[in-house]
């Protein structure tokens, strides 16, 4: 009884899930300027899940189907990362957003590897 309850849990979740992560959210709504450029906005999605349920009862060999407890939760992200133009004479350009920072991090992950052995060394130094 309770993978029934827990079954449509899942379902129900899965189901707002899809209804909020569809096309339009990541390719948003084209708004064409008075020069005739359309602009799409392009997000990225990300999407987390958890579910889990128990059935309960004082005697594990009785299984009361009212003791049952369940949950599930979600977590969605969307983030703008690039605009898609289009011009009259149907050029498309791809706009991308935050390279910049993006290598920003890059570059900081990198310092951060080469200089593990030293932080590491600090580390062991201090203790």
């Amino acid at each position: 009884m309770a993978e029934n309850k827990m079954s449509d849990i899942i379902k129900s979740s899965m189901s707002g899930i899809k209804e909020f992560t569809d096309v339009d959210t990541i390719f948003g709504k084209a708004v064409t300027t008075a020069s005739g450029v359309t602009v799409i906005p392009v997000s990225k999605v990300s999407v987390g899940f958890a579910g889990g349920g128990l059935d309960f009862s004082p005697e594990k060999k009785m299984l009361n189907p009212q003791n049952f407890g369940g949950a599930t939760g979600t977590g969605v992200s969307v983030t703008p990362i690039a605009f898609l133009t289009v011009s009259p004479t149907s050029e498309i350009n791809l706009i991308e957003i935050g390279k910049a920072s993006q290598a920003n991090t890059l570059d900081r992950v990198v310092n951060l590897i080469e200089n593990s052995p030293e932080i590491i060394n600090r580390l062991k130094n201090s203790f």
